[in-house]
């Protein structure tokens, strides 16, 4: 296989973009670092493609290193035809080999290995050539052998029977003939196994719908009920047709005496053998690709929540709520220091509403609070009754955002969150932790491990695996977007800078902790362990806001000073013009970008990324996101009406539409028919977690608190 000219045919891309990008991996770079400063060699791939080129490139290499396994096995028992070998290298997946692999791959004892064991291997030879011209129990006879508990001709041909629906089993053409059979014309079928059972899965109690057309979130689903022993779940196959097929390839003759066995054989082997090992491949198949898609769901949504916008120079009061342990208070500068923490109790039992007003009141005034950041769980909706009643009593304008808390908790009992507050309990961390993800979002969502931050269905149902290298790969790539302030980063916002691993983002904290301020990115080489290679892949990523160098505040790689500085005095510029954001409408001044690249010897497209930086330095790309709502009055269910439109944020994708807050302690739901007047496939092609969107009231159900909203026609 022509491994570059597979990838830039799935990917639709050059084969030499294929090979670049390939060869860059290859030599250790990291797909944010040749996203974004090898664009001349790749021509401009992004990171969501160079990632499925990456995923892919493994799969690929994977598959040809199994090819060769396999044919050096076959090899080795001397079975190794010209025509066999050409098959196996012309396979396209791991299924298809392990297919072509079945016949000769070393088996556990089978019915048919224990026939083999008892000498009936030519009794079934004999058979199949379907030339006989006697009854098969004379042709059987012959092989009664009692030392071999062969007692009768009846045994004999038992045991041809398994020899013979072993050896239909293993072709590898008849396998995968009947799977493309069953993927195309089989049911995937459902049903309780207590029709009288109330649960969540109610719609798959009598469920039938097409494999090739069933949704990924159905086969979920499906798989979760199974997995509680709530639904049956199968694939009924047209077994008739299969059959049919089956015997067409295998009945060469019309003879009466071995049609009528072979037909017996070609029965229990797909009813024994094949149709069960389908069943499962078909299932794991489906599965895997559910798997695949909710996950690149759940990596968008992550995506979308790690780039908010943050909230810039306000002094925030986070807010954890809860019951009967009161709600945890935390004041933080615009810098993210914590300068105050408390505990009131305004919710029940201790329902002690007028005290806590007074000490948020004394907090306000004493620190200039001017944004309430309260968590969305347990006591949020009597938390937020509170705060409004207080925020009509203030002679100042405070507003309050309600923030999704998911994975607080696990960062506040965290081995890092205690490192970091030493002497908070898990409280006064969970409220720092509400207070910060709104300043900033990434820098403190980056804490938290991304399975836990919560940004879909099912995910605790997937491969683990999978879906904690995607996410992870997600933040990799949001992080490196943004880019890191060296002198005030995190360890765990380091880590996930291109080229630096935990021991490094350790390292650095604790060069900045004795050294004072970077005041270079050239610095960083005397970080322990941060070598040339690293320092190539990373030094782009950083930033030193007011150091020696003002091009150590932009995204220009150090590579590409000399140019950088060259491009400036050409156009009458200095360093200093730079560093007074002054330089704004430099392209205009470049008459011809492929000239002046070629003077500068870089490439056209690298020159036009510098000017790009030079014109907004340390451009924060979450500026373009939607900002959040601020608060200053709540509504309840009971308010709402049909015909209502608000204003709301979305909070969640999934396959089948969104759901979005309106300030109502319950998110509504957009039905994806209800999403655009245009068809779409999924609702990503219309919003993101994040977006602010208009929504009008279709229906209210306070008791099941169902909120059914709509985007079309507002």
């Amino acid at each position: 296989m022509n491994i570059i000219h597979t990838l830039a045919q799935e990917l639709q891309i050059k084969p030499a973009q294929a090979q670049a990008a390939v060869t860059l991996i290859d030599e250790g770079n990291t797909i944010p670092f040749i996203a974004r400063y090898r664009k001349e060699a790749t021509g401009s791939l992004n990171d969501e493609v160079l990632r499925q080129l990456s995923e892919r490139l493994n799969y690929l290499r994977n598959l040809e290193e199994k090819k060769q396994q396999v044919i050096s096995s076959i090899e080795e028992q001397g079975k190794l035809t010209e025509e066999l070998k050409a098959q196996i290298e012309a396979a396209q997946t791991l299924v298809v080999v392990d297919d072509l692999y079945r016949p000769y791959r070393p088996k556990r004892r089978t019915r048919a290995t224990i026939a083999k064991e008892k000498g009936l291997g030519p009794l079934a030879d004999l058979i199949m050539l379907q030339q006989t011209k006697k009854p098969l129990e004379e042709e059987a006879a012959a092989f009664i052998n009692p030392e071999k508990e062969v007692l009768s001709a009846q045994d004999a041909l038992a045991g041809a029977s398994d020899i013979l629906a072993e050896t239909i089993s293993d072709e590898a053409d008849y396998r995968i003939r009947i799977r493309e059979m069953t993927t195309k014309d089989g049911m995937i079928v459902s049903s309780a196994k207590d029709p009288q059972a109330q649960s969540v899965y109610e719609m798959y109690y009598a469920f039938t719908e097409r494999v090739s057309k069933i949704a990924g979130h159905r086969i979920l689903a499906l798989n979760r009920g199974e997995s509680e022993k709530i639904l049956t779940v199968k694939i009924e196959a047209p077994q008739e047709e299969i059959i049919r097929y089956l015997e067409k390839q295998v009945l060469a003759a019309d003879n009466p005496y071995t049609t009528p066995f072979l037909t017996s054989a070609i029965a229990d082997s797909y009813q024994r053998l094949i149709a069960p090992a389908i069943e499962r491949e078909i299932r794991s198949s489906l599965t895997e690709q559910a798997e695949d898609g909710s996950i690149r769901v759940f990596g968008k949504n992550l995506e979308q929540l790690l780039m908010q916008p943050p909230i810039i120079d306000q002094v925030v009061l986070g807010w954890d709520p809860a019951f009967r342990t009161g709600c945890k208070i935390s004041v933080v500068d615009p810098t993210g220091k914590v300068l105050d923490t408390t505990v009131i109790y305004p919710t029940a039992p201790q329902n002690k509403i007028e005290e806590s007003k007074r000490t948020i009141k004394n907090l306000i005034e004493k620190y200039h609070v001017t944004l309430i950041s309260l968590g969305n769980g347990t006591a949020s909706r009597e938390s937020e009754i509170v705060i409004v009643d207080l925020l009509k009593e203030l002679d100042r304008t405070v507003q309050y955002v309600i923030v999704n808390e998911a994975g607080a908790s696990v960062y506040s009992a965290s081995k890092l969150a205690t490192e970091e507050f030493p002497n908070f309990d898990v409280g006064q961390r969970s409220a720092t932790s509400m207070a910060r993800r709104l300043q900033d979002p990434l820098a403190e969502l980056v804490k938290i491990d991304p399975k836990s931050i919560g940004v879909g269905q099912y995910q605790h149902d997937m491969n683990q695996k999978k879906l904690s290298e995607a996410l992870n790969h997600v933040v990799e790539d949001c992080v490196n977007k943004v880019g890191v302030d060296l002198n005030t980063a995190s360890a765990s916002l380091l880590e996930y800078i291109s080229g630096i691993s935990k021991a490094v983002a350790k390292n650095i904290v604790t060069y900045r902790e004795a050294h004072g301020r970077f005041t270079s990115r050239a610095e960083l080489l005397k970080v322990a362990k941060l070598g040339p290679k690293a320092f190539e892949q990373c030094a782009g990523f950083t930033r030193i806001l007011n150091g020696k160098n003002p091009l150590d505040a932009t995204a220009v790689h150090p590579e590409s000073y000399d140019a950088a500085n060259k491009l400036l005095a050409r156009l009458g510029f200095t360093a200093r013009d730079l560093a007074a954001g002054s330089l704004k409408g430099l392209s205009k001044k470049i008459t011809d970008v492929q000239k002046l690249a070629a003077e500068l010897e870089i490439g056209a497209i690298t020159l036009q990324d510098i000017v790009k930086e030079l014109e907004k330095p340390a451009r924060d790309p979450r500026e373009d996101m939607p900002k959040p709502i601020l608060r200053s009055d709540v509504l309840e269910m009971k308010d709402l009406t049909p015909g209502m439109i608000l204003k709301g944020t979305v909070r969640n994708v999934i396959d089948f539409g969104v759901f979005v807050d309106i300030g109502v302690h319950q998110d509504g739901l957009v039905h994806i028919s209800q999403i655009c007047d245009r068809f779409i496939k999924h609702p990503l092609e219309a919003v993101s977690v994040g977006d602010i969107v208009d929504v009008k009231v279709m229906s209210v159900d306070p008791a099941k608190k169902r909120i059914q909203l709509t985007m079309r026609g507002i």
